[in-house]
């Protein structure tokens, strides 16, 4: 089987795994705080913070940002359910904005209309989190003015984006955010098992989200209620959690971040590769805007014509095939739980057609050149 994505591990992630078991820390030691610096130099933040997840990453995000009952959250409804999920842990209420259906990421006229009628209605969201989805960022410039103009805070959800950049900069620079989150999972950009890490340029969130990852405890005397009794005392002042990611993942990782523009660049060779083998086919191929922004996670294709009702009927031919394919993502909202909170079909019609077509297609560096050739062959075959 072709998988749809996969870890690319070298000699030098083994040797960097190899040496810190070899090493007196496992966890809690300078491997953690080493890839912290090469994130946050990486995407031109002040701050950055490892995490065993971007899951637990952004429930740390939206408690660092003060959410909880009776606040509401708005994020993308074509996203994994951890970015709806990260509120409902906080207590808060969750609403979704629709997508574009050219990039499948958060529309801006769409958040802007909606901002207008809440204002009016006196139901701001006290966060907004956008999605990059498949490693295209968002308009990022236009949806830091309006968090200025209405007042909400910003978490990018860029899991799927290490390494993309927008109009206004990098991905992760949080120039127009607050807290932007990145996913470490086998199949991103960049791996550390499983991980995440997020980035900030304001010094106290930084603050805060290190106590809600490690049990809301700290071992510095500025944050303490009073004097520290001795050098093994510590304090408790959040209810935190235990969020920490291990020195073993984290140095995998720092190495994995080592090559990361040779990762992106076999991913963007990969995609020029697909939009000639697949130019005749009937679909719609990603946004060409995304070629010199994304850090192309996915490659999701939308089939059209006769060919868009039949989505189950060409992933099957292709899964037959030995072919990975996927589809990214059932809408967050007709997901049963969010179902039982009132949400209901037709309620982000953008994000439904986008459902309803999408196609993810194998890609990762160490997809070769005639195994792309097979995915597409088998496409061609697929849609008859």
């Amino acid at each position: 089987m072709i998988p749809y994505g996969r870890q690319s591990i070298d000699a030098a992630d083994i040797e960097a795994v190899v040496e810190v078991l070899r090493s007196d820390f496992l966890t809690q030691g300078p491997a953690v705080p080493a890839f912290e610096k090469a994130i946050a130099d990486y995407c031109g933040a002040p701050h950055a913070l490892a995490f065993n997840s971007a899951t637990s990453a952004l429930h740390a995000g939206c408690l660092a940002l003060g959410l909880g009952p009776g606040d509401r959250l708005w994020t993308s409804p074509n996203t994994f359910v951890a970015s709806a999920n990260a509120a409902r842990y906080c207590g808060a209420d969750v609403d979704f904005v629709d997508v574009e259906l050219a990039t499948g990421n958060m529309s801006v006229a769409a958040l802007e209309q909606k901002l207008a009628s809440a204002a009016a209605a006196g139901k701001l969201p006290k966060i907004v989190i956008p999605v990059h989805f498949s490693g295209y960022a968002c308009d990022m410039p236009s949806i830091g003015r309006l968090a200025a103009r209405y007042g909400f805070r910003v978490i990018e959800d860029a899991s799927h984006a290490i390494g993309a950049r927008h109009a206004g900069g990098r991905v992760g620079d949080c120039k127009d955010s607050d807290i932007a989150v990145f996913s470490f999972h086998p199949v991103k950009i960049v791996t550390t098992g499983e991980g995440g890490a997020t980035t900030t340029r304001d010094p106290d969130l930084a603050r805060r989200l290190a106590l809600f990852r490690s049990h809301g405890t700290t071992r510095d005397p500025a944050q303490m209620t009073h004097a520290s009794d001795g050098g093994w005392y510590y304090q408790q002042i959040e209810l935190g959690f235990n969020y920490r990611i291990t020195d073993i993942q984290a140095a995998l990782g720092r190495s994995q971040l080592a090559r990361i523009e040779a990762l992106l660049a076999r991913r963007r060779a990969l995609v020029k590769r697909y939009r000639v083998l697949l130019r005749d086919l009937p679909m719609e191929l990603p946004d060409t805007r995304a070629d010199e922004w994304s850090a192309w996670h996915l490659f999701v294709i939308r089939l059209t014509g006769r060919h868009a009702s039949r989505r189950r009927e060409v992933y099957d031919a292709l899964r037959a095939a030995g072919i990975g394919v996927n589809v990214h993502y059932i809408p967050v909202h007709l997901q049963p739980y969010y179902r039982e909170l009132g949400f209901q079909d037709g309620n982000f019609p953008q994000a439904e057609q986008h459902y309803a077509s999408a196609l993810t297609l194998p890609l990762f560096p160490g997809l070769t050149d005639a195994a792309q050739d097979t995915v597409a062959g088998a496409l061609r075959a697929a849609l008859g």
